[in-house]
């Protein structure tokens, strides 16, 4: 009880104390945005899926979930046994038609001696060439369908059609797929936000509005802003569904989220009028803000109740809910 009086005193003192002050700053009306924070989630703009191109069952799967890969880089092999056994078909139709080419040939070949020697028809000599032309014609058709069977074996490497990341796998080791079936989803990118708000916000929400993306994950320590990326709302799609209007955000540095992940961001989505001075323009006391305000009759200390802090023009400010008048002079230090 008896140092109340004595600190009464030293307080009295320590705001009555003169300071070196360098400017003065009028306080005046500032429009401010209202920031809300809400969800987005991290979705790739494209999605590309890398698909069977033959039937058959799956010999080898060389990528799994989360996976980087490569555009044009395999996935998996699909084999087809029966292409073995056609290819076998085929080497053995080819050597059988080569045969009768070889006897085609010898026919034509005699056929134009005779025809030489004066023995021979032109009859027969044009039979025999129009034999070994279609014995020519047959042996390269049976190649031709070899070649469309290779291409057939070869097909049954997957590619990926892009690069990015592998999002899922729906196949197994061994399982059996059909022409066309789905092998891999890749996400190419590019990243971005998806946000989904309430309709009350809709007239609030600009295409080009600057929001503030807080750190990572929704751990107890997510939703903190001090060090949050910067991103602008690039597309407010126009039609709502059940309520939500949906809206894009583009974010730098994005990448390595996980697609489908959420974080917390802070848009804005509509504006008010607030009071705000510099930083520095407040000194804090016992847990009492002040701020030294200048008048005709002199300097008085006026007690404050700070707000949030937000940038103006590149500017440090601080809001004043209480404490204040607009056209105030303050004395900042």
């Amino acid at each position: 009880m008896s140092q109340s009086p004595f600190l009464l005193l030293v307080v009295a003192a320590v705001l009555a104390a003169p300071a070196a002050r360098s400017a003065e700053f009028t306080v005046k009306a500032t429009i401010i945005p209202e920031m809300k924070a809400v969800f987005g989630q991290v979705e790739s703009r494209i999605v590309v899926q890398a698909r069977a191109r033959i039937g058959g069952s799956i010999r080898e799967l060389r990528v799994s979930q989360g996976d980087e890969v490569k555009e044009g880089q395999t996935v998996a092999v699909v084999v087809d046994d029966k292409l073995a056994l056609q290819l076998n078909a085929a080497d053995a139709k080819i050597e059988a038609l080569n045969s009768q080419l070889d006897n085609a040939r010898v026919q034509y070949d005699r056929a134009q001696q005779l025809r030489a020697s004066g023995t021979g028809t032109q009859a027969n000599l044009d039979q025999a060439r129009m034999q070994f032309e279609v014995a020519a014609n047959q042996v390269a058709a049976g190649k031709a369908e070899k070649t469309v069977i290779e291409q057939s074996a070869r097909e049954g490497a997957v590619s990926a059609p892009a690069s990015g990341r592998v999002l899922t796998v729906p196949v197994t080791l061994g399982s059996v797929v059909l022409p066309g079936e789905v092998i891999a989803r890749v996400a190419p990118g590019p990243y971005y936000l998806r946000l989904s708000l309430p309709e009350r916000h809709a007239a609030e929400i600009t295409e080009g509005s600057d929001v503030l993306v807080s750190e990572r994950g929704l751990s107890q320590e997510s939703g903190r802003f001090s060090e949050a990326k910067r991103g602008r709302i690039v597309k407010v799609y126009p039609e709502i569904s059940d309520g939500r209007v949906i809206a894009d955000v583009e974010v730098a540095g994005i990448g390595d989220y996980f697609v489908n992940e959420r974080t917390l961001v802070s848009i804005p989505v509509g504006k008010r009028t607030a009071l705000a001075v510099p930083p520095n323009a407040i000194r804090t006391l016992h847990g009492v803000d002040y701020v030294r305000v200048a008048s005709s009759s002199g300097e008085i200390d006026v007690a404050v109740i700070i707000g949030e802090r937000f940038e103006d023009n590149g500017a440090a400010r601080v809001e004043i809910l209480t404490g204040l008048r607009d056209g105030d002079r303050i004395l900042t230090p």
